[in-house]
Formats: structure tokens, sequence, C-alpha cells
């Protein structure tokens, strides 16, 4: 397709239809080289129709807005389940873990149920509150500003806390995983606090159904490279799944 107004209108409407397009795939549909469509891509950019990726795009519309834990939690439940589940398997005993906020890490904290002794370092009330339940589980809620979005904590108190404290694992949350700008959030404090969670963790686990794929929130948490486990539903991406594997990240699809 030589016509540049032609293509342009064809790589929108793949982008309003899946939310991301593939440059190769582009390519190939369009009969032109990858080099053309990288332009094609690029001046759509400029005109702040969609944003680029590492060998995609995407649609600026995926860009997250923050939202209320009620209204999260209704959503992608099922995968969250198996997420959660497929997460328990990764405890063992002795464990000393950080389980930062939102819905899927809380659906996380209720499917546990391990008879060992393990501690749980978190921001979030209401895997506290789930966990507070079990005899065999210490828990160090941290301090500081209740985000009432999230019912979790955030701001300096709670990051001191992290300062001095260090575990083996840390299940994070995202709003939007994009492979070249990274893992992503929709607040600024709930990033800081997720950056020290980080910080103070030997392994970083993400628990993510695939709606988060190509998608970025308000703040940056961390480059992708940083993290080193992702578990997330069988509809994510192949090709971002690929591409994350083949920077050296264990994916686990269920």
């Amino acid at each position: 397709m030589g016509n540049i107004a032609k293509r342009h209108n064809f790589i929108l409407e793949q982008l309003k239809r899946d939310g991301y397009v593939k440059v190769q795939e582009l390519s190939e549909q369009l009969e032109v080289s990858e080099v053309t469509i990288r332009k094609d891509l690029k001046q759509l950019e400029s005109k702040k129709l969609l944003y680029r990726n590492h060998g995609s795009a995407s649609s600026l519309s995926r860009i997250i807005a923050d939202k209320h834990i009620d209204i999260k939690e209704k959503m992608h439940t099922e995968e969250k389940i198996r997420i959660a589940k497929a997460a328990c398997l990764l405890l063992e005993p002795n464990d000393k873990i950080t389980i930062a906020s939102g819905t899927t890490l809380f659906a996380f904290a209720k499917e546990i149920d391990t008879m060992e002794q393990i501690t749980v370092i978190t921001s979030s009330v209401k895997v506290s509150f789930t966990l507070c339940y079990h005899l065999n589980i210490e828990i160090i809620q941290l301090g500081g500003i209740l985000r009432k979005n999230s019912v979790s904590v955030i701001g300096h108190y709670a990051e001191n806390i992290l300062e001095s404290l260090s575990c083996n694992k840390l299940f994070l949350g995202v709003d939007g995983i994009d492979l070249d700008y990274g893992l992503t959030t929709s607040d600024m404090s709930e990033a800081r606090i997720n950056q020290q969670m980080i910080d103070a963790a030997q392994k970083i686990i993400v628990l993510t159904d695939s709606s988060k794929f190509g998608r970025r929130g308000f703040c940056k948490i961390c480059d992708i490279g940083r993290i080193h486990h992702i578990i997330t539903d069988r509809n994510a991406p192949p090709h971002m799944i690929d591409a994350i594997r083949d920077k050296g990240i264990e994916v686990t699809l269920v």
C-alpha cells in the first residue's frame, strides 16, 4: 500500500481494534518495508495519535486512569484468581515477603493458606486484614498516609520503614507494562513506595492480568529489566511475552 494516508488510516484502525500494532506484521500486511512502517509510526506519534514501543506501537487511549480498588476488584476476576494461585506455589517456609497494593495482590492474599511460618510486609490494609487470621503469618503493616483509592499506605513513614527491612520476594502489582518504558502505576506516591519495595527485595515477582500489557500508567515504577518473574493470564500478547522472555525474565501463563 503505497499511499501514506491509506497506510496511516489502516494503522489507526488496527490500533482502535487491538490497542497495539507490530511493525513486522504491518510491514507484511501493507507490503512495505519495516523502515517505512517505522517512519509512519514516528509521524503518527508526532501528531499524538499513538506512542511507539520496541517493534510496536500502542494507542494513547491505553494510558490508564486511576480507579478505586472496589471498581478494579470486579474486573478480570477469574484471571486474578488463577494468577494468585500460581503465586502461592512460589511461597516457601520462613519466607520474608513483601506484598504491594492492588486487586491482584489482594486476590493473592486471599489464596494464601500456608501451614509454614512466613513474614509478610505490606502497604495494603486489605492484605493485612485478610492475613491477620493466619496464626502462622507474621504481618508487618507499613504505616503512613492512607491512599483511599487503593486502601494502602503511602508517604515517607512507610518508605523509611522499608529502608530498614529486607525480604527475599516482592509480589508487585502494576497498572501498565511497556517494553520500552517499563512498569507503571497511576499514582506518583504509589510509584515511590513500589520503588522502595523493589530496593528492599531480592526477587521481584509481578502479578498482573493481561489487560496491563502495552499500557502505561501516569508514573514509572522501574525498567522492565529490574524484575525477575511475571505471572499473568494466557491472553497476554504473545509478541510481548516473547520479548520479555528474551530479556531473561521468567513468565508464567495461567
